[in-house]
């Protein structure tokens, strides 16, 4: 007779402490991810505020230089060619841009804005093409936007978090005062950046210059 030898079986599967160093593994990892994405956004939100006070600036310069408002400029069809040309229903001349911030063309004072300031050197790019926000959204000018008073320099695409963010290192972080204010897409009042309840809602903030 055969004796039949008793064959232990071993489970199989993770010790207590191979899941533990798997989670702190993983634990580790979303940290990094999510630490990389704040230091990105961080980064944009820190963009944007230099390229308002940039922009400001560029248009200072401008008008230092020529006596003008780049895109209210009588002489800049003299100073650079008829490519410049503004046929537009504003007043060339008066200290006030006509049209929408969005307006990329020479028809409207707006849009031969960023064309002034290209000629002269003051910031990058070519004719008038509008710069993009670091959140991807499109740089204008517009007169008076929200009621802030002045020319303001309005920027689109920026979610409500962010723009709440951008307000209160320019201002008071109050969307309906002061000299940053904001609304939804691009309604003509502004409104509460209500970031509790959209945080993602797409904003444009202007600020005065």
């Amino acid at each position: 007779m055969y004796q039949l030898q008793k064959i232990k079986k071993y489970q199989s599967g993770f010790t207590l402490i191979e899941i533990a160093i798997v989670m702190v593994i993983i634990g580790l990892l979303l940290g990094g991810v999510l630490k990389g994405q704040e230091m990105i956004t961080n980064a944009r939100i820190k963009n944007v505020v230099n390229d308002f006070e940039g922009i400001a600036a560029a248009v200072f310069s401008y008008q230092d230089r020529y006596k003008a408002l780049p895109g209210d400029d009588p002489n800049a069809v003299t100073r650079w060619g008829a490519g410049t040309a503004i046929t537009t229903t504003g007043t060339i001349g008066d200290g006030v841009l006509s049209g929408a911030y969005t307006l990329a063309a020479n028809t409207d004072e707006t849009g031969n804005f960023w064309d002034h300031l290209h000629l002269s050197g003051l910031i990058s790019g070519t004719g008038l093409t509008h710069p993009t926000v670091a959140f991807g959204g499109l740089v204008g000018v517009e007169d008076d936007a929200f009621s802030i008073g002045g020319l303001t320099v309005c920027m689109n695409g920026i979610e409500a978090q962010h723009a709440a963010i951008i307000d209160t290192q320019l201002d008071d972080g109050v969307s309906t005062t002061g000299d940053v204010r904001g609304a939804i897409l691009d309604t003509t009042t502004a409104v509460v950046y209500n970031v509790a309840a959209a945080p993602t809602a797409a904003f444009i903030i202007c600020r005065s210059l």
